[in-house]
């Protein structure tokens, strides 16, 4: 097939898309494909709009990639891609939404509150009202933002400030909720819309207080046990919970889920990502690794399954 690989972007997360992009790029080629690379900005869609390709493969992260514009962009030039689709997208980026979703369908959230700053006269305002509805500890961090930008774990009063001044710059609204202390996990999702499949569940060691950006993308900055030294039945309730958040969200492919287990032993849903990073050493290969899946032929499964279900629609 001939496939347009979208990398890069604007994003606080670029350089993270750069490496997934390189590595789709390659693993595209290594399976016979041809593929063109674009490395995207919103500022030059005279490359999208001229696009003469079977399918898109978006390897962006954050906004203008995994929010749902870029999938509505493509939609409407009538391209397939690989990945959710706009609606899917956009209820996964919003986080203060699609946690709404999760817990009135029996998924397990943590307490939260999203506070629009426009709805308020300035910064003091909403860190009174936090103060008045929340007590340490707590997160602060924008609704609608990846990789931990922008997030701050409060653990003093004085941290408040500060920490809605940064979630601030990166959204117009601020998500606050408990903080939950426990293990961190995630579980890859992949499959047909319905018939999706949950991969085995990972579970991430942080080398620093808690899975920051450097943890995530840093040389050995977090540990991957594959699959997760927890019992079958935690197992189950993960991976059930993983393609049930999936579908809720009507996500397509692919996605991965993230957990925090607490002190009780209960999953608490995190989020979904619907364009987790996806180079060679990142948490989606690495579960796929157990079930013999070389990075490789994953990427070329998520083309398979997008492929089939072009022709379906068509």
């Amino acid at each position: 097939m001939k496939i347009a690989v979208l990398y890069g972007g604007v994003s606080g997360e670029r350089e993270v898309s750069l490496s997934t992009g390189k590595g789709v790029i390659a693993a595209l080629e290594n399976k016979g494909h041809e593929v063109l690379g674009i490395d995207f900005n919103p500022s030059k869609l005279d490359e999208l709009l001229q696009l003469d390709v079977d399918l898109v493969f978006i390897a962006l992260h954050g906004r203008y990639g995994e929010d749902g514009k870029i999938q509505g962009l493509l939609d409407m030039l009538e391209i397939p891609y690989v990945g959710s689709g706009v609606l899917a997208s956009a209820l996964a980026m919003d986080k203060a939404k699609s946690k709404q979703i999760f817990s009135k369908e029996g998924i397990h959230t943590a307490v939260s509150q999203a506070y629009s700053i426009q709805q308020f006269n300035d910064i003091e305002e909403i860190t009174q009202k936090i103060r008045q509805e929340f007590t340490v500890p707590f997160v602060v961090k924008p609704n609608q933002e990846g990789s931990t930008l922008g997030l701050t774990i409060i653990k003093d009063d004085a941290q408040i400030d500060e920490a809605v001044k940064l979630a601030a710059a990166s959204d117009s609204v601020i998500l606050v909720e408990d903080f939950i202390s426990g293990r961190e996990v995630t579980v890859p999702v992949i499959g047909k819309q319905g018939e999706e499949e949950a991969l085995p569940v990972i579970e991430i060691i942080p080398k620093s207080e808690y899975y920051d950006y450097e943890s995530k993308y840093k040389p050995g900055g977090s540990e991957h046990i594959v699959p997760a030294k927890i019992d079958d039945e935690l197992t189950r309730q993960l991976q059930e919970h993983s393609v049930k958040a999936h579908q809720l969200l009507g996500c397509k492919t692919y996605s991965r889920v993230d957990f925090i287990i607490d002190g009780n032993n209960k999953p608490v849903i995190l989020e979904v990502n619907t364009l987790p990073g996806m180079t060679p050493t990142s948490l989606f290969p690495d579960s796929a690794k157990v079930l013999g899946w070389s990075y490789d032929d994953l990427i070329d499964r998520f083309v398979s399954l997008s492929a089939t279900e072009k022709k379906q629609v068509m």
